[in-house]
């Protein structure tokens, strides 16, 4: 144990008892567990350099200096390990981007694929994350627990050597202990330690299976939610075997890796990566997160009902948690609500929730929102979506009289405006609906779909449009747009809108965007926030300060203007050409500098035509 750990521990325990605080209070103040603090005195780990700064400002006088000489900086990065620590480099500053080991992971579970396509093997990864997640978890609920029966001022606290063994047992035998902290309680043989020891075995599938069905029994809210492939013939479980070894190296769900969504961001990377692999069947369970972003940003759930009626694996709701967060706000000010139709894909929504512990009613089946809305009298402050594109079979030749066809009845042929008047029926009368459609939708006239859309125009409710960029989905390149729909748009001094009955912001956002490969593109976090403020300040919200139409870019327009426009929302006919900044050439000048250069450019051509010519002829092909 080196000198620093050996000292800071007894130091934090002086200060703190002289301040009359228990481990409880120094973690609420440093941003920590109690079993970490714990860990900090009994010297098992030590604080890191930010931790330490905490420490020292709260108990208001520093270590000993004698102490502090001897910490490297490389000794404080702030992992938490059940032993004392080797010196090694610090970790690069935590950021947004990739975490460091999704490579290597996704590089493991491809050597799946030799006998599974991505729809198999994609719950075998994300089915394995989720079990390593529900041990870490458990297991540090274990140390606390244990830690707190040891720890004098707990109230779990219990005198002599003897007698704390029997309550530790006792304790991590009441799955109400773990329950009541939000931790899933994982039976022994579903324990990652136990996999891990067995992960050679040629029985290992079967045994990861039989984990799965434990974890189910005990755990009521995942009872048909986990994926029970891992024994199947096609695949090999050697290569499983692997895989298990290698996650073992991540912690995922301890607070620490809580903190930072280390799991969260894990499975977003996979479902972006599967959804990429699996081309246009995968794009179907998930939409990338800069779109996601972009809704959340501009519809800004703080608090209210959010539903999401085709929610497919739960990113519009794990975006608006990560919103509520990120403005200070309060998860418990959210109710969740959402619908799937395919099977795997509700389970998989329920665990990608489960594992950020995102309390949700998804209903108790998957469902189709249409023929069996499992939410039929839910009004939603927030609507959410990425609905499937133009689908042709959604038997709407069964729901002609439907009481959501408020503005007109879809044709049977296309979904789009059945999905458009299924979020307007199940919007409150302050609600606000943000969704994706295809870019048909802002201007189509066939079937009826021009009646329905004039008709949801004239009622008021349309607020913003905007047009994307392309190349944004792994499953289509049809180009798509967003459409913002509300109930109210009058002057509102709690949210701090405007009075802005009458008028649509159209945002053409289609030069936005870079290329993150060949063929996929994604919005950058300055364009988020540029489009989001725009809209914000077009609302009136004074925060984004003064709106102000801007040529090529976004323009607030009348009901007399779209009627013009014979009642089509696509953006580009509002927003008009871009600026071009005059460079000060004169025209004359410009054009004979243009003229020189075609001619140029034509004579090189016609050198290019004589030189192919002749070697058509020397290869024996000439007139």
């Amino acid at each position: 144990m080196d000198s620093f750990v050996s000292q800071v521990g007894p130091w934090i325990r002086l200060n703190r008892k002289t301040k009359g605080w228990g481990q409880v209070d120094v973690g609420v103040q440093v941003g920590v567990s109690q079993a970490t603090v714990s860990m900090w005195e009994r010297g098992v780990s030590s604080p890191s350099d930010e931790q330490m700064a905490e420490l020292r400002k709260i108990f208001d006088q520093p270590v000993a200096q004698a102490a502090v000489a001897q910490v490297p900086a490389s000794e404080s990065d702030g992992a938490q390990s059940a032993a004392p620590r080797k010196s090694r480099k610090s970790p690069k500053p935590e950021t947004n981007g990739n975490i460091g080991f999704e490579n290597k992971l996704w590089a493991a579970a491809d050597l799946l694929r030799s006998n599974m396509d991505a729809a198999e093997y994609k719950h075998v990864v994300l089915g394995l994350l989720f079990l390593k997640y529900v041990s870490d978890a458990f297991q540090e609920r274990s140390e606390t627990l244990a830690d707190m029966v040891r720890e004098p001022e707990s109230e779990y606290h219990v005198e002599g050597p003897d007698q704390q063994e029997e309550e530790i047992r006792a304790i991590l035998r009441d799955p109400d202990e773990f329950i009541s902290a939000n931790v899933f309680w994982v039976p022994e043989q579903a324990r990652w330690s136990y996999l891990q020891a067995h992960a050679k075995q040629p029985e290992i599938g079967r045994m990861v299976d039989d984990a799965m069905d434990a974890i189910e029994r005990e755990n009521p809210a995942l009872r048909g939610v986990l994926p029970k492939v891992f024994a199947l013939p096609n695949l090999d479980k050697q290569s499983l075997g692997k895989l298990i070894d290698l996650i073992s190296e991540i912690g995922l769900g301890t607070s620490e890796h809580r903190a930072k969504d280390t799991l969260g961001r894990v499975y977003e990377y996979f479902l972006s990566r599967f959804a990429s692999s699996e081309g246009k069947n995968g794009g179907e369970f998930y939409t990338p997160t800069s779109i996601v972003r972009l809704l959340v940003e501009m519809i800004e759930p703080y608090e209210g009902r959010v539903y999401d009626p085709c929610c497919g694996s739960g990113g519009m709701f794990v975006q608006s948690l990560k919103f509520i967060e990120a403005h200070d706000g309060r998860r418990d000010k959210i109710s969740v609500y959402g619908q799937e139709s395919n099977l795997t894909t509700w389970r998989l929504a329920k665990m990608n929730l489960a594992i950020r512990g995102i309390e949700a009613d998804l209903g108790k089946k998957h469902a189709d929102s249409f023929r069996e809305d499992l939410h039929p009298d839910l009004k939603a402050d927030y609507i959410l979506a990425n609905p499937p594109f133009n689908v042709s079979v959604w038997h709407g030749e069964t729901l002609q009289n439907d009481v959501r066809w408020k503005y007109g009845t879809p044709p049977a042929g296309n979904a789009n405006y059945a999905w458009i008047q299924h979020f307007i029926h199940h919007m409150a009368p302050a609600g606000i609906a943000g969704f994706v459609m295809a870019n048909g939708s802002m201007s189509s006239s066939t079937s009826g779909e021009g009646e329905i859309r004039k008709a949801i125009i004239e009622a008021d409710l349309v607020d913003c449009m905007i047009a994307m960029p392309g190349q944004l989905f792994y499953g289509t390149q049809i180009p798509v747009c967003l459409w913002f729909l509300t109930r109210s748009k009058d002057r509102s001094t709690l949210r701090g809108f405007r009075d802005r009955r009458g008028e649509t912001l159209f945002i053409d956002a289609r030069k936005k965007g870079y290329l993150v490969d060949r063929v996929h593109r994604e919005l950058s976090e300055d364009e988020i926030m540029e489009i989001g403020r725009t809209y914000h300040a077009w609302r009136g919200e004074k925060k984004d300060g003064t709106y102000q139409d801007i040529p090529g870019f976004c323009k607030s327009s009348n009901l007399d203007e779209i009627r013009s426009h014979h009642y089509v929302l696509t953006p580009g006919r509002y927003v008009g050409a871009e600026e071009i900044e005059d460079d000060g050439v004169p025209f004359e000048e410009k054009m004979a500098e243009l003229a020189a250069k075609l001619r140029e450019q034509m004579a090189e051509g016609r050198r290019l035509d004589a030189a192919i010519l002749k070697n058509l002829e020397e290869l024996g092909y000439g007139e």
